[in-house]
């Protein structure tokens, strides 16, 4: 049995997909099952609730062999641990409790850098491996740049004002990654019986490209012109804010663009077996486009 968290997520929802074309038996913890498709639903064991709870996972790793892990945002919580390390404990506890043997999760890449020590969400990610690690499951830590898709929030003022935002550079070449790739990843990990041990799979996309870069493949892909402005590191924490987020949780963002655009993405160096396929232009092509010009 394979436990899928956060299935009606960016990534889980695609993971799930994989899993159940390849035939295999599946459990969801989801908070509202009413948001699974039908025929997902239909061929999936259920179980309602936040994989944060305690008696949830405890439910839902009875007799499973894998899980996959994914912690949600949370934008309001207090402290980035918090929303990684503390929601996670019960279901530590839980792996143990019920012998689960492999977790495959979702992480950032960084682990081993000075610059990771101070990075909020990334500090958070690795510190959350670490306890998953502490129960005595071998993990597959699938260790992301950023995601492609995230610029995709941006849809709106990319189409009406031609702009898109971020503090971080706009001539850094930087590695990033779309969510399919990862999906695809994470679910033929999460189908591998075979592996052992703990060890991270970075995902790197299949190239380094900066933001001004960006932008011009934006520009050819829209038919409109789109410019990337790199803002304060205060006008980014302060939107996050505007939002309703936590000081705590908007602190977190930009600590961990801050790291990001000290190099913290850097840190690993691009093979065959990290580069993921899909380039940024493509993306652009397959999401971005239709998220602008609001088609499905």
């Amino acid at each position: 049995m394979i436990v899928v968290t956060a299935p009606t997520g960016d990534i889980g929802h695609q993971v799930v997909r994989h899993l159940l074309t390849a035939g295999a038996e599946i459990r969801l913890i989801a908070r509202d099952p009413s948001r699974l498709p039908d025929d997902v639903r239909n061929r999936a064991d259920i179980v309602a609730g936040s994989h944060g709870d305690a008696a949830v996972v405890n439910q839902a790793f009875k007799g499973a062999d894998t899980v996959f892990w994914l912690a949600p945002p949370d934008p309001k919580a207090p402290s980035v641990t918090a929303a990684y390390v503390d929601f996670t404990r019960p279901a530590a506890a839980a792996m143990k409790a019920h012998g689960v043997s492999r977790v495959v999760s979702i992480t950032a890449l960084g682990r081993g850098s000075p610059l990771a020590a101070n990075a909020g969400y990334v500090t958070g990610s690795l510190e959350m491996d670490d306890l998953i690690a502490g129960a005595g499951v071998a993990l597959r830590a699938v260790a992301n740049a950023s995601f492609m898709d995230n610029i995709a929030r941006q849809a709106d003022a990319i189409r009406d004002q031609g702009l898109f935002f971020m503090p971080i550079s706009g001539e850094l070449k930087l590695p990033s990654v779309a969510t399919r790739d990862i999906a695809a990843v994470a679910a033929r990990l999460v189908l591998d019986t075979g592996w052992t041990g703990r060890e991270e799979v970075p995902l790197l996309g299949p190239e380094d490209i900066s933001f001004n870069d960006m932008a011009e493949i934006m520009s050819q892909v829209l038919g409109k012109a789109v410019r990337y402005r790199q803002i304060s590191l205060e006008a980014y924490k302060a939107r996050f804010m505007q939002f309703g987020m936590s000081d705590a949780m908007a602190q977190g963002m930009t600590d961990m663009a801050r790291a990001k655009d000290l190099g913290l993405d850097l840190t690993v160096a691009r093979t065959a077996q990290n580069a993921t396929p899909t380039t940024f232009r493509q993306w652009c092509e397959d999401t971005l486009k239709p998220a602008v010009h609001g088609r499905p």
